[in-house]
């Protein structure tokens, strides 16, 4: 037997006598910079909007100037809340404050609190995506088509969404929380004085982000809310690439526990086609029990699944939270999902109370699509805008020329919507395209 052989079996039974697991020190929470760790807590008589905290940043941008913020928001209980973002605006202080704004609602980047795209070094960029083959991260950060918006005269600003570096447990995907974020951004943007922003604003987001995009559209009655730093902001345009829309694929039909555990099997088992997808299916979960407290994780976990995504959630973002899952579990990931779900009725009435609000867009909403979109299926967009058609909204939905994937999305839609976005601030009436709908 060489040298190497002895390795493997001494290796081998280090392994069996001390398993990974438990030789493994505890390394706590996250550490995350003194911007964040410093926040105050949100208190329930703070305005929705009201800045909390702003820092000047450096940006690689041309003629642009950025901050980072954070500000008082509320989630799908309207429980008041703290989200961070970054601002950029144009260099210079505005002749008035009327710039357009423009919101960029991200998409997936993870659960933990150093998730949040503002906590990247420079993150006042351009888009910069973990799986393109010119990504420099380990996550995705930046804001898609940033230098056109610049150039144009806008202010954009990009939140983290809660739970991304300011406190508080990420609702993951529950898009009305993620949505009031959005909204929220947009007031407190206003009331940086040095950013001149006006009140004309457009939302577009990709992913999870596009979810947020579709939900913001459809929530007339939070924008008019009174009670805010701004009660005259308005919503004019949504761009949405690859939005998921879970309510849009639950059946109307489901009345019975039986019924909804059998639907909610199903959606279990499409989640756990790789771990990829089952990562987000684990970040679901852990953010809907975050957001609503008659959900638990062992209703749909086992005890060391509970265990495994609690740990995971709160300390990794998402390709890294992938990459654990794939080492520790390899194939048997799925053993982390009981095959008996419990309580189900009760998650399929909070899916529906978190996601897209089926009523019609306060201004027109344009989608973009690709056909190679293996990661939100691009059926949720389909529903989504049929759906909406017949409520009467101004809708459209682009299929991108070429194979486009769910990451290639956003950087070949680029060009179609920053015309759509100038037009919308030109005045120009957007043209609807429910009366072109197809099967498609």
């Amino acid at each position: 037997m060489n040298i190497i052989h002895y390795f493997l079996v001494f290796s081998f039974l280090i392994t069996l006598i001390f398993p990974y697991a438990s030789a493994s020190p505890d390394f706590g929470p996250v550490d995350m910079g003194s911007f964040y760790t410093s926040l105050p807590a949100a208190v329930p008589d703070d305005k929705l909007g009201k800045l909390i905290k702003v820092e000047k940043i450096t940006t690689s941008l041309q003629n642009a100037q950025a901050w980072k913020i954070a500000y008082i928001s509320s989630d799908v209980s309207n429980n008041k809340t703290l989200a961070t973002a970054i601002i950029v605006a144009p260099a210079g202080l505005a002749i008035a404050n009327d710039r357009p704004v423009v919101a960029w609602a991200h998409g997936t980047t993870g659960t933990a609190q150093t998730c949040g795209p503002s906590q990247l070094l420079n993150p006042a960029q351009p888009l910069n995506q973990y799986f393109l083959m010119n990504g420099n991260s380990w996550t995705d950060f930046g804001i898609p088509a940033v230098d056109s918006f610049i150039k144009s005269g806008y202010v954009v600003v990009a939140p983290d969404y809660q739970g991304l570096g300011s406190g508080g447990k990420h609702q993951y995907t529950v898009s009305i929380s993620q949505a009031h974020d959005v909204i929220n951004s947009i007031r407190a943007a206003t009331q940086l004085k040095e950013a001149g922003a006006g009140t004309k604003s457009i939302v577009y987001g990709w992913s999870q982000g596009g979810g947020a995009t579709i939900t913001t559209a459809g929530l007339m009655n939070y924008v008019k809310d009174n009670d805010t730093v701004n009660n005259n902001i308005e919503l004019i345009g949504f761009v949405a690439m690859a939005p998921y829309d879970i309510a849009a694929v639950l059946p109307d039909n489901i009345n019975s526990d039986a019924e909804a555990t059998k639907y909610l099997q199903k959606l279990s088992d499409s989640f756990g086609a790789n771990v990829f997808n089952f990562t987000h299916y684990a970040q679901n979960l852990w953010g809907m029990a975050a957001a609503f407290p008659e959900l638990s994780l062992d209703d749909v976990l086992t005890p060391d699944g509970v265990k495994v995504i609690n740990d995971v959630m709160a300390r990794k973002c998402m390709h890294a939270a992938s990459d654990t899952i794939n080492f520790a579990y390899a194939n048997s990931y799925k053993t982390l999902l009981k095959k008996n779900i419990r309580n189900a009725l009760t998650w399929i009435k909070k899916y529906n109370q978190g996601s897209v609000p089926p009523v019609k867009p306060m201004a027109p909403v344009i989608i973009y699509w690709g056909t190679e979109d293996k990661t939100v299926p691009p059926v949720m967009g389909k529903l989504y805008f049929e759906q909406m058609c017949k409520l009467g909204g101004n809708m459209t939905r682009v299929q991108l020329p070429g194979k486009q994937s769910h990451f290639t999305t956003p950087g070949s839609a680029e060009p179609f919507y920053i015309k759509w976005i100038a037009d919308r601030f030109a005045g120009i009436p957007a043209p609807n395209g429910c009366s072109a709908r197809t099967s498609t």
